[in-house]
């Protein structure tokens, strides 16, 4: 952290707070503990336990070990439920479906060495989606530390780059300070995952507790109201502007925006696009929404942002899956940058107006002003640039080609699965075709209904993240969708879910491969398939892993079965479900940026790119 300046704050359970940074909102401090139990001789282990149940704390994922090993027996009498997952790797995407799900902070917990390393993917997951989580680690005793001591890892020298901040707790004084000091971090400003290494010397000594009344943090500065007159400077842009586009990332879920986003959408008229991020942060059934740009974005999507004259960017930060090479992304764009991290804005992309903000105060800031432009009788004109985005949309849309060979379309199952599960279903997803599938055949109406590993790609995110939705929303569906090879990465979670009673549901979109690389390899690769068959349509057997794991194994191959089988799926629910749906190996996620090419080389087949200049032409949009 930088050591420019400092702040006092005062600490505030984090999992009421939530995603909502830069907002206040209604809810109780910690309980007050009497001098008797402050001045009361416990344990480091005591005390971190308490000191996580005054941070708010219900639930926490992980495993013990020898160095966490003290913390166990405390936290058998403590208020928190600690879910006992089978892989630390489980433990820490469980956190993140928990955190993503709820608007709370995530908690996993492990022990030292091969426990803490077991976190690092999913902290880095974490990292890149701005999921605000804790994850607490044991370490060897203080003494110990630097002797390659038994089970030792410098886990916050490992995890420095991909956390936003880590202690190592030597003095057991210290500790509930630090988690404090966590969980205001995790969970303020951009959110992500903080780690807290506790020494296991510092977990067996006598300590008090003192929960803290105020928290000193030098250089920890986030700023969430936007500068006004970047505010005034970007609404001039915007009613100047002929054919703007508001790009919608994660950050606008993050900040609970969606309503203000909305406003402001139906205020002005603007095309809205959503990333993969942000699925669900506008609805898809608005009239105005084009869909989710990118690599395998709808092709109203891209060409929204390619033929824009201005881009107004609500907490994203121009991924490379967004902008294909970066030189020709909308080459005739100006750009309103919004983002609470400043680190973000010009990052990738030059921004004319940089907005450092919480994208919910910036895009009520922004609707205020319109507001008081459009009574004064000032407006943009879009009309024509929406008649030719509308054309686009027609003329393109999604879809799929029905296997010839009377097999089922992955395409079709996942559709269908949206329609029957509906909008209020959260749905986690793995890493590859299924993700990409999953994200453009179900309609997400709402926020924070979509949980994927965007970011990282991290393959095995699904059914973890879906197991740590469902413990954090009980009363929810949850679908976990699924690939063949995701699902053999983490899928031990089921044991997990079933014994403590948390009856996820899983699609395992099984096409016998690693799908999206073996697209590639069809693609790039003159169909040199190199070890990309899974043969998992033999090897396992699904249904009967599904069965020994205590849960209901269902299977589906036909397209006449679809309906039937997801009805089955949903009406189950007192365990956890798996279908295996296998599903034709040779569908392919059209449309498609190939990687390093620019958007305008988007094809919307195989061997088939859109002509925008002849939608332009039909439409007679000229540029302003």
């Amino acid at each position: 952290m930088s050591r420019r300046s400092s702040r006092r704050v005062t600490p505030r359970p984090p999992a009421a707070e939530g995603f909502f940074v830069g907002h206040a909102h209604d809810h109780a401090p910690p309980p007050e503990r009497g001098s008797e139990k402050m001045t009361e001789q416990i344990t480091g282990a005591q005390s971190l336990v308490a000191s996580l149940e005054a941070a708010g704390v219900t639930d926490v994922f992980g495993i013990p070990g020898g160095a966490i090993l003290p913390a166990y027996d405390p936290l058998m009498d403590s208020s928190i439920r600690h879910i006992l997952v089978r892989h630390e790797q489980g433990a820490g995407h469980a956190a993140q479906g928990y955190a993503a799900a709820t608007g709370r902070v995530g908690v996993c917990m492990a022990t030292s060495g091969p426990g803490a390393t077991n976190l690092v993917t999913p902290i880095a997951d974490a990292h890149m989606d701005s999921v605000p989580m804790v994850a607490v680690t044991g370490q060897v005793g203080a003494s110990m530390i630097g002797t390659d001591a038994f089970q030792e890892a410098d886990i916050r020298g490992i995890t420095m780059p991909i956390t936003k901040h880590n202690f190592l707790v030597t003095d057991p004084a210290e500790i509930p300070q630090r988690v404090a000091e966590a969980f205001h971090i995790a969970s303020t400003g951009r959110p992500g995952p903080v780690l807290v290494d506790v020494a296991k010397s510092a977990l067996e000594a006598l300590t008090t507790f003192r929960w803290p009344t105020e928290l000193h943090l030098p250089g920890y500065r986030p700023v969430t109201k936007p500068h006004a007159k970047q505010i005034r400077e970007a609404a001039r842009l915007i009613l100047e502007a002929r054919r703007p586009v508001l790009y919608v990332g994660g950050g606008t879920i993050r900040s609970g925006a969606s309503a203000e986003l909305r406003t402001l959408a139906e205020l002005t008229g603007m095309p809205v696009v959503t990333t993969l991020m942000a699925r669900g942060a506008f609805p898809d059934s608005h009239p105005q929404h084009l869909g989710m740009p990118g690599m395998h974005g709808s092709v109203s999507a891209v060409a929204g942002l390619q033929k824009s004259d201005l881009i107004i960017s609500l907490g994203a930060r121009f991924d490379d899956r967004v902008t294909g090479r970066l030189d020709s992304f909308a080459p005739n764009a100006k750009v309103i940058h919004a983002d609470i991290d400043p680190a973000e804005i010009g990052k990738n992309r030059h921004a004319d107006v940089p907005i450092v903000g919480d994208c919910r105060e910036v895009i009520a800031d922004l609707v205020a002003l319109l507001r008081a432009e459009a009574d004064a009788g000032h407006t943009g004109d879009y009309e024509a640039w929406v008649e030719f985005l509308a054309g686009i949309k027609r003329r393109y849309p999604l879809g799929y080609e029905t296997p010839a060979d009377g097999s089922l379309a992955p395409q079709h199952v996942i559709q269908r699965l949206g329609e029957i599960a509906g909008p209020d279903t959260i749905y986690t997803s793995g890493v590859g075709q299924h993700q990409m599938w999953a994200a453009q055949f179900i309609g997400y109406e709402k926020p924070m209904t979509w949980l994927n590993s965007g970011g990282l790609g991290t393959m095995g995110y699904s059914v973890p993240a879906a197991m740590g939705a469902k413990v954090g929303a009980p009363d929810t569906t949850v679908w976990a969708i699924d690939g063949d090879g995701c699902f053999q990465m983490t899928n031990q979670e089921l044991a997990t879910c079933a014994i403590n009673d948390i009856p996820i549901k899983v699609a395992v979109v099984n096409n016998e491969s690693l799908g999206m690389v073996r697209q590639w390899q069809t693609l790039f690769y003159n169909s040199r398939y190199s070890n990309t068959d899974l043969h998992s349509k033999r090897i396992p057997d699904f249904v009967k892993l599904a069965e020994a794991y205590g849960c209901v194994g269902l299977s589906c191959e036909s397209p006449a079965d679809v309906d039937s089988v997801i009805e089955k799926a949903m009406s189950i629910n007192d365990v956890p479900v798996v279908v295996d749906f296998r599903v034709n190996r040779d569908a392919m996620v059209w449309p498609m940026v190939a990687a390093g090419k620019s958007n305008d080389e988007i094809k919307y087949a195989r061997d088939l790119a859109p002509d925008f200049d002849r939608v332009e032409d039909d439409w007679e949009v000229r540029p302003a």
